[in-house]
């Protein structure tokens, strides 16, 4: 596997999971009868807080490969 398929998996597990935390959070909050930004966010607290750090090492990492595979590139271009 090359290093960009690589980065662009890690971004899309960072993208997946992003999207599962904010589903999860409308799940949650889903029997409340109003709804306004501050009481999303105490939502998106509740659900999975570790899963926020999983979303930034996924993140990280996909940039970081794929940064890596452009540098990479550049040096073989010169």
């Amino acid at each position: 596997m090359s290093k960009r398929t690589a980065g662009v998996v890690f971004l899309a597990i960072a993208a997946f999971l992003q999207g599962i935390h904010y589903l999860a959070a409308a799940i949650f909050g889903s029997g409340v009868s109003s709804w306004n930004k501050d009481l999303f966010r105490a939502m998106l607290g509740y659900t999975a807080p570790g899963l926020v750090i999983w979303i930034n090492i996924a993140l990280a990492a996909g940039i970081i490969y794929l940064l890596w595979a452009e540098i990479e590139a550049w040096r073989q271009k010169k």
